[in-house]
């Protein structure tokens, strides 16, 4: 998510009665070691969740953890996935499996999101032109009817942004929705960066729970996709090239070592919740071998259509 849409959407999650979080504020360093990481992890995962959510029934309990995913179905609905599109998506999909150890499978389900069941689920909405907002609207309505959000009934819902995801706790367990525009055609250039950056930024946001943290300043490169630089195109069109160029300036454009490093931190922590200090401890005490398995990844040709080669390093 660009800083562009962090108000918009962080009052769009608040009128959904998700979970809404803290932001803080932070300066990429050149490069980074265990201090770094360590410091990063608190700020991406740390968080606390608001307790005056507007329209959120407080009684529903919430639980950040990431190993809530493990063994859940991706169901893609509305605009089938360009072979773009579905490069980074199953991409994902194999170091999500790398990490934790459990595929990730995934269908195709036609236009509607309830076609997607009830089960252990992650919907993906597709779209090219505008953004699909009646369709969106209904998923709400069906994701409110089956998990028992509590959702305001008939409410329409509109979309902030080119991609955003949200997940909902509701009495009958929690779902996760995701929405990305996508190219309605093969892509090259900055348009093939952009559309790459939004779906990768969603997906992995959406699986770990990490949450964006601001950049001041550009000093040195990046450490995290998580990472966002402000800049401001509120008046620019979402197809244009202007607005990619800086979205595309705010954050990496794909994932960096830190990031497939806590894939595999949030995959194997026995802590209750990711964003609980207990998970930062487990972090510190087991980062050489969470940062072998990183290694080790990051050399495996799979994953590289989702990861960016100009972050940051670990200085060993």
């Amino acid at each position: 998510m660009s800083p562009l849409q962090l108000k918009n959407a962080f009052s769009c999650l608040a009128q959904l009665g998700c979970a809404l979080v803290l932001l803080v504020w932070t300066v990429a360093p050149v490069n980074a070691g265990k201090a770094e990481y360590v410091n990063l992890a608190k700020r991406g995962w740390g968080y606390q969740l608001r307790t005056n959510m507007l329209g959120r029934d407080l009684s529903i309990p919430v639980r950040i953890h990431a190993r809530s995913f493990a063994g859940a179905a991706l169901c893609i609905v509305g605009d089938r996935p360009q072979a773009q599109t579905l490069e980074v998506i199953n991409a994902f999909r194999a170091l999500w499996a790398d990490a934790f150890l459990k595929p990730m499978p995934m269908r195709y389900a036609g236009r509607a999101g309830r076609d997607c069941g009830s089960g252990r689920v992650v919907t993906l909405r597709l779209y090219s032109g505008a953004p699909p907002n009646r369709d969106l609207s209904d998923d709400l309505a069906w994701m409110n009817e089956i998990y028992g959000l509590g959702l305001p009934t008939g409410r329409f819902y509109a979309a902030t942004s080119p991609a955003m995801g949200q997940t909902f706790f509701g009495r009958r367990g929690q779902g996760t929705h995701i929405m990305v525009s996508q190219p309605d055609r093969p892509v090259s250039g900055i348009e093939a960066q952009f559309f790459r950056s939004i779906l990768i930024e969603e997906l992995f946001q959406a699986f770990t729970f990490g949450m964006d943290v601001l950049l001041f300043t550009r000093d040195g490169s990046f450490l995290s996709k998580l990472q966002e630089y402000p800049v401001n195109p509120r008046r620019l069109i979402w197809t244009s090239e202007p607005f990619m160029r800086a979205i595309l300036r705010s954050n990496p454009p794909a994932l960096c070592e830190f990031d497939v490093f806590m894939l595999h931190a949030v995959a194997q922590a026995q802590v209750d919740q990711t964003n609980d200090p207990d998970f930062i401890s487990y972090v510190e005490r087991d980062f050489d071998r969470l940062l072998g398995q990183t290694r080790r990844a990051l050399a495996d040709d799979r994953f590289a259509p989702i990861l960016d080669p100009d972050c940051a390093p670990l200085r060993d």
